[in-house]
């Protein structure tokens, strides 16, 4: 039997997530949330495993494609957990990472659930970003979700980020995350059919929706310090709570779902184009640009390392190569 660290290799569905995991904040849960918890993180890796398996199909059907003879590359699967100060269960959850590909140079999935206690830096800008002083004294909190990063290996293909997430605490619960689209060469019929499709799926829900979520995202993936975005934008929300938490969890599930039409039918469309020197070394700037954010700005980053979640995990969103001037 493998240890808990030691990585499995290929990709199968994992079935039921890791425990709904409520030990340490249990009591102060309402029982119509613990059923909303479960259902929230059953649906993450319940889609963590149909986003692997997609991936795992197209790498098979590319190599088919090719003349190499080799195998297709596969999923390594490694368990996380996220520490604690008081050594007590955190929570984890599973990082899927896909290296050295027919199509993706990289490509990461991780699904967790974690709990406990958050650490008083962290607590006080959730407070102070809520408007809730109650937070800082009662910092316990219950989060579950999924992320999604990809770095293709044509560069004519963008790069593309996915995040979902439920967020409890005793003060308040929230639904957060977006997507958004990163190409190092700009195609205008690429980035419009991907903010097409983000525009549709939020529209079924809200009208207001795409233009709300599409303005955070330009404001949120903006490098301040580049003084520019770092891809063609998507959209982006956090502390979603209109009081119909059905409605709510339904389009966080339309935003997870939008990886299978939004982003393949590009790259089924551009994996195949030739590319040059020039295009490569321009991919490796821009992934450069990527990880300035991710290490600077993102809030997921911030929020992963801070909470004692396995730092593999949390950086699995950078790539494998990046170049700068």
């Amino acid at each position: 039997m493998k240890a808990d660290s030691e990585p499995d290799r290929g990709w199968q569905a994992e079935g039921s997530p890791p425990p709904l995991g409520l030990p340490e904040i249990e009591p102060d849960v309402p029982d119509k949330f613990k059923d909303r918890m479960l259902r929230a993180s059953q649906w993450f890796f319940a889609l963590r495993d149909r986003l692997c398996s997609t991936i795992v199909d197209l790498e098979e059907a590319a190599l088919a494609e090719s003349v190499s003879g080799s195998r297709p590359q596969q999923f390594e699967i490694k368990k996380t957990l996220r520490q604690t100060r008081t050594k007590q269960d955190g929570g984890g959850g599973q990082m899927a990472v896909l290296r050295d590909g027919q199509v993706f140079e990289k490509v990461g999935v991780n699904a967790s659930t974690v709990y406990g206690q958050l650490g008083q830096k962290m607590s006080k800008a959730i407070s102070a970003r809520r408007k809730s002083p109650d937070f800082a004294n009662n910092a316990q909190f219950w989060a579950s979700g999924i992320s999604l990063v990809a770095h293709p290996r044509n560069p004519r293909v963008p790069a593309v980020h996915l995040n979902t997430r439920m967020f409890w605490t005793p003060v308040g619960h929230w639904f957060g995350g977006g997507t958004d689209l990163n190409p190092c060469l700009e195609f205008p019929n690429d980035v419009r059919h991907f903010h097409g499709h983000l525009e549709r799926i939020c529209d079924r829900h809200d009208q207001s929706y795409y233009r709300r979520f599409s303005e955070w995202a330009d404001r949120y993936f903006h490098v301040p310090h580049r003084g520019r975005a770092r891809g063609v934008g998507g959209i982006f929300f956090d502390d979603l709570c209109s009081g119909n938490w059905d409605g709510d969890f339904s389009f966080v599930r339309d935003v997870g779902e939008s990886f299978f039409d939004a982003y393949l039918p590009i790259v089924r469309r551009r994996r195949t184009e030739s590319w040059s020197d020039d295009d490569r070394v321009a991919q490796l700037l821009h992934r450069g640009l990527y990880v300035e954010f991710n290490l600077l700005y993102d809030r997921g980053t911030r929020f992963g390392l801070e909470s004692g979640h396995d730092a593999d995990a949390v950086l699995m969103s950078l790539p494998p190569m990046a170049k700068w001037r």
